[in-house]
């Protein structure tokens, strides 16, 4: 069956004639007539509920359904969303806001009182949520998350329908930029207590931004139709989108090829030169704040020893994977936190940086050595990796990095799908594995804080160091922009000098863009949400 039959399948017999290609202009991928958008997404959403998803792919389908208090313009700033104006407190630590009037898709009104639901829901030990630690900047969230207050102290509350105050443990002048994170997004409290987690099925959810879920056939497609309640409807352009899990990019670009999709958020950067020829008008490349890294998980052997984490460390060669096998704008990196980043100049570096290849891996067979590593106790252990996009290419050249230290380097490959690759992750249950960081908001603390003992689950590497923890501790309370980025700073090097993880490349962002599309602009998150985007005739 083709992608085309499929499409008409979905929306209906009596609207197949329409998407023939050719016929009256339309196309699938991007349907000027119909205004609908075809979207290759890269993985299947786990959960399209704000408080239990975690990527990308599900930030991107999360993001068109509902808008925070804060949401993105084009270039992914922080503007008012659901708040038309907020007021901050002298010691920066309340923040008042005043929420315009709108609804949720059912008619309901959409107040204050839905977003002190929706953060203490979020809060609620019983609540399944591994991003949950995003909102620890509010006073007892993270108090509340383990039980030690119960979720009515949290620092969020409604002074009546279309005024919230929320009190911080910190100052936090990042905050606007934090808001429009799905974290904080609020869930229609009349919606969530009557069917409960089946509250975020098709037939039950309602949505207070551009676009309402219509179906969502698991594995296959998720659609969503215009939200002619919500506030700015008048202003978006596009009537429906499809969101189709692209596991593989090589396929997703013929799709894009064929006119299946309008617009893909990958491809692989070694094929660039290619597509722009292919494809002419649709590449789109930039900066972008994505680390690529491999996690060492320091709860076990042979990785709790840090000798045995550096040896890995030195040994790959950052430089060739970023140039030769990413490619497309790609950097080595040197430190974790990317450069550029807001307010934090100078970041930690990574000692050997400047150490020629032949010596860093001998180096590294000495440390191995030193830490018992020899012919008759091999090191042995297992690198899990994403089986899509360059990553299983990155995981050869990652082994042969290793096994060129010394013949009794063993390294075994295993592919994994995405979603359960992350599952493993989090849960501790691998030994190494590749990964990518894509930041939350513009600030050194959304990467550093992947490091602090009660991040949890996403402290993939298990790494806890108490000199650490007290200083993102001490960074979160300083007001001085200068002397916080100074407190990063000495935790970045700390856990870069005890080689937590490897940091392997900086990234960029890489998406086909039917040329016909308006208003798509290259931003630092790539983030891009299609109500700021129109269709050219």
């Amino acid at each position: 069956m083709t992608w085309t039959t499929n499409r008409r399948t979905l929306i209906g017999a009596g609207g197949a004639a329409a998407l023939t290609a050719g016929c009256g202009g339309s196309v699938i991928g991007l349907d000027v007539e119909r205004r609908i958008l075809d979207i290759g997404n890269q993985a299947e959403p786990l959960s399209l509920d704000p408080h239990k998803a975690s990527g990308q792919w599900e930030n991107r389908i999360i993001g068109e359904m509902f808008t925070g208090l804060t949401t993105e313009d084009a270039d992914a700033k922080p503007v008012p969303g659901m708040a038309e104006r907020w007021e901050v407190s002298e010691d920066g630590l309340t923040w008042t806001f005043y929420l315009r009037r709108a609804q949720w898709s059912d008619g309901m009104p959409c107040t204050a009182y839905d977003f002190e639901y929706a953060f203490r829901r979020i809060l609620s030990p019983r609540t399944i949520a591994e991003y949950a630690q995003v909102t620890y900047a509010i006073r007892n969230a993270q108090k509340a998350k383990e039980g030690a207050v119960p979720v009515e102290e949290i620092g969020v509350r409604a002074l009546d329908e279309r005024t919230l105050e929320m009190t911080l443990e910190h100052p936090a002048p990042y905050l606007p930029g934090l808001l429009k994170h799905y974290t904080h997004f609020p869930v229609p409290k009349h919606v969530v207590e009557k069917y409960g987690d089946d509250w975020i099925k098709p037939a039950n959810i309602q949505v207070n931004g551009p676009f309402r879920l219509e179906k969502w056939w698991s594995n296959y497609v998720v659609h969503l139709v215009k939200n002619p309640r919500f506030f700015d409807a008048r202003n978006v352009a596009f009537n429906e989108l499809y969101f189709y899990p692209t596991y593989n990019d090589d396929a997703a670009v013929r799709r894009v090829m064929r006119r299946e999709l309008g617009w893909s958020s990958n491809f692989s950067g070694k094929k660039q030169a290619l597509y722009e020829k292919e494809l002419p008008g649709f590449v789109r490349v930039a900066p972008f704040m994505l680390l690529q890294y491999f996690s060492l998980n320091n709860t076990k052997p042979p990785f709790n020893d840090p000798r045995v984490r550096k040896a890995m460390s030195m040994a790959i060669d950052r430089r060739f994977m970023a140039e030769q096998i990413w490619q497309a704008g790609h950097q080595p990196a040197w430190s974790f936190v990317p450069p550029g980043i807001f307010g934090y100049p100078q970041g930690g570096r990574i000692q050997f940086a400047d150490m020629d290849m032949d010596l860093r891996r001998a180096a590294a067979k000495a440390l191995l050595e030193d830490a018992g590593y020899g012919p008759n106790n091999p090191l042995r252990f297992t690198f899990e990796h994403r089986n899509t996009a360059d990553n299983p290419r990155i995981a050869v050249v990652a082994q042969a990095d290793w096994r060129s230290i010394a013949p009794w380097v063993e390294v075994k490959l295993l592919g994994v799908e995405g979603q359960i690759h992350y599952a493993n992750l989090r849960s501790k249950n691998y030994e190494a594995g590749d990964g990518g960081w894509i930041a939350d908001y513009n600030d050194a603390y959304t990467y550093l804080f992947l490091f602090e003992t009660r991040t949890g689950p996403q402290n993939y590497t298990g790494y806890s160091n108490p000199s650490y923890d007290r200083l993102m501790e001490a960074s979160v309370q300083e007001r001085d922009i200068d002397a916080r980025a100074g407190l990063m700073r000495q935790a970045e090097q700390l856990m870069l000098d005890e080689s937590a993880c490897i940091p392997v490349a900086f990234g960029t962002s890489k998406n086909l863009v039917d040329p016909r599309i308006r208003g798509f602009v290259n931003n630092l998150e790539d983030i891009h949400r299609t109500r700021w985007m129109s269709i050219e005739a």
